[in-house]
């Protein structure tokens, strides 16, 4: 048998310090530490799956801890593994009986299998977390809706820092505070903090080249540090109050804020005092509209799972400074067979991945190896973590509290997809297809005239809405006639499914159904080819849309179009479908609101991408189209000058006066603006 070390195929995830990011003992872990266990054409006799295949592999495997990786003959990753001694674990599937049925499957399509160890098995529950949520392999827990959360931060990089929303790389310096689970709380919240501590909140561009107070100032939401209305000195004192509220002093805050309201008062400076008293309003706003904000529980993570109808959701509850900053349902997948410890475990092994931990994290139930995974956070954040299970007082009253929005969130969404399931199943009747489609791609197109063109496609199936695979097209063609929706849906449509060929070749081009999905198991996943198409418009829009799938050789994705009918009335569409003459539904029928919530989705995300695209291209700078005019000399050129226009219609000599600008750059701006004009 081979099982010496050998590098990683470049189509599967590499485990190096760039790609995983984990401590420094799980950087050590690298391409060349994996070990793979297979059978090659040297090995005694035949190649084999299953049982045979993981014999063989135990023989070598050392009692340290580890990851381990069960692979398919195709290369496809059925299962990621960690283990404190991989020998005993991998043993475990090495017996041939006593499997349930979804480890007895696991089992026997395993081809080969391949490790690599770590230091500790903290290390190794970190690693194998990175890569379930890069492999997604089809026998894990998988948590499927990883948005990113939102956070505020307080930028230290300026001398005048500034208060925004952020969201991604932390690669401004400066204090983060969150996570928040809604982008509409953080919004709130911002929005209250600059009424309260008059922090600028526009971009360092805007700081630069403002000669006189914006509108925040005049509204009273900023202190106008720009024009230097205030000192540098006086707004750091601002800046230093806003950290300490958001660090969990709030009391402290707004007492200070008390006492100086009350100075104003006595000095009859009453000016003065109203403005304190409006930022001490806009500070109890924040507190009071949290929901539950407990009063021994300073920070902390709340993890609820509820288990029912084969499904799980898990609710997370976020509580920083003693205040409540927005929960969030998470629906993972995973066999029903699996425990809700076993769940919960992977779970938030996973969710931590990318986030950083709170202090403390309080579960409903206990978790499969939460000593291990707070060991790793510790180890990942510098800080002590600690994981509980609350039994009585107020951290129990929390977690009671997020375990009945679990349960009332999974009863939701079980609702709503037995209703879903019910749609899909008429608009399988109504349009004759043979199943019912578990993927829908809406499309329809966005512009003035022309102008910022954009193509979209929504996807639904049976879960719903899926909007990580909505997709937008900036129409690239120049041969189009502006205006020609004809010509940019066929432009969408062939990148599209020219696309979907190329990736996914082995699926329906020649007439295959898509059973990847089936074969995993997971009905819930969304599968990559469509079994629907439907286009915002009539014949003329169905016609390209058959045209671009014939040119490709896709005959088995059904085709419809909706158009409105001659008042463009709601409830009066007609519906085209190849070979077949224009229907209408009756008014009530629960299909035809359905397909026109399809189709107002996709008209709402085209529009709503479009006006973004239009709004981008209003306010964009033609100084940033310059070659060689960077960020500073264009700050030197809007102050000298005052704005673009200005700088348009300056002469040669006025742009070399500018500071920072040699002859040979104004003659670029210069000739830039000429030849425009020309």
């Amino acid at each position: 048998m081979n099982s010496t070390k050998q590098n990683l195929e470049p189509d599967n995830i590499l485990a190096d310090a760039s790609e995983v990011d984990a401590p420094e003992a799980e950087a050590r872990v690298g391409a060349d530490d994996w070990g793979r266990a297979d059978l090659s054409e040297e090995d005694e006799g035949p190649a084999g799956t299953g049982v045979e295949v993981i014999r063989r592999a135990v023989k070598t495997l050392p009692n340290s801890p580890g990851v381990y990786r069960m692979v398919q003959a195709d290369g496809e990753v059925l299962y990621v593994g960690k283990a404190r001694s991989l020998k005993k674990r991998v043993s475990n599937y090495a017996r041939g009986y006593g499997h349930t049925d979804r480890l007895a499957q696991m089992i026997a399509a395993t081809a080969r299998m391949e490790f690599v160890t770590t230091g500790t098995e903290s290390e190794a529950l970190l690693l194998e977390a990175n890569l379930i949520k890069r492999l997604r392999p089809r026998f894990n827990v998988l948590m499927r809706d990883d948005k990113s959360f939102a956070y505020i931060l307080v930028a230290h990089d300026h001398e005048a820092p500034r208060i925004a929303k952020h969201r991604g790389a932390r690669s401004i310096k400066g204090d983060y505070f969150g996570p928040f689970a809604s982008t509409w709380a953080v919004n709130r919240t911002v929005t209250a903090l600059q009424k309260a501590f008059l922090l600028r909140s526009c971009s360092d561009a805007v700081y630069e080249s403002r000669t006189r107070p914006c509108l925040l100032f005049q509204i009273k939401r900023c202190s106008g540090p720009c024009t230097r209305e205030i000192a540098l000195e006086e707004y750091g004192e601002l800046v230093k109050e806003s950290h300490d509220f958001l660090c969990g002093k709030s009391q402290a805050v707004q007492r200070r804020l008390a006492i100086h309201m009350q100075e104003a008062s006595e000095n009859l400076d009453f000016e003065t005092a109203a403005r304190y008293r409006d930022r001490i309003s806009a500070l109890t706003s924040i507190q009071s509209h949290q929901g539950i904000n407990p009063r021994s529980v300073e920070e902390a993570d709340v993890f609820a799972i509820h288990q029912e109808g084969g499904q799980t959701c898990i609710q997370v509850f976020f509580f920083r400074t003693f205040q409540n900053w927005g929960n969030r349902a998470y629906f993972p997948r995973a066999d029903r067979s699996l425990s809700s410890e076993e769940v919960l475990g992977a779970f938030m092994a996973q969710f931590y991945e990318d986030k950083p931990a709170a202090r403390l994290i309080l579960l409903s139930t206990a978790a499969e190896d939460s000593d291990v995974l707070a060991e790793a956070l510790t180890l990942r954040t510098g800080r002590k973590v600690e994981i509980a299970v609350p039994q009585r007082g107020d951290k129990c009253e929390l977690v009671r509290h997020a375990h009945q929005n679990a349960r009332e969130a999974l009863g939701r969404k079980l609702a709503e997809s037995a209703s879903q399931t019910r749609l899909l199943d008429g608009l399988a009747s109504t349009l004759n297809l043979p199943t019912p489609p578990r993927r829908i791609e809406v499309y329809d197109n966005s512009h003035i005239m022309g102008q910022a063109a954009i193509g979209a496609m929504i996807v639904a199936g049976p879960e719903g809405f899926q909007k990580n695979h909505y997709r937008k097209f900036n129409i690239r063609s120049e041969e189009i006639t502006p205006g020609d929706d004809f010509g940019m849906m066929r432009e969408v449509l062939q990148r599209r499914f020219a696309r979907l060929v190329k990736e996914s070749p082995r699926l329906p081009v020649t007439g295959e159904a898509d059973t990847r999905n089936e074969e995993t198991g997971a009905p819930g996943e969304t599968p990559m080819w469509p079994d629907l198409v439907i286009i915002d418009g009539g014949e003329g829009q169905l016609k390209v849309a058959r045209e671009i799938l014939s040119g490709l050789g896709i005959e088995h994705v059904a085709l419809a179009s909706v158009a409105k009918g001659r008042d463009r009335d709601a409830g009066r569409e007609f519906i085209h479908m190849p070979g077949q003459q224009p229907f209408r539904l009756e008014p009530r029928d629960p299909v035809l609101y359905f397909i026109q919530r399809l189709r107002d989705e996709a008209h709402r995300f085209a529009i709503g991408t479009h006006r973004a695209k239009r709004a981008k291209e209003f306010v964009k700078n033609p100084l940033d189209e310059i070659a060689g005019i960077g960020p500073t000399r264009k700050r030197a050129l809007l102050h000298h000058f005052g704005s673009a226009k200005a700088v348009a219609r300056a002469g040669l000599t006025d742009l070399e006066k500018v500071p920072g600008i040699n002859r040979a750059t104004a003659k670029i701006v210069y000739e830039f603006f000429h030849d425009k004009a020309g």
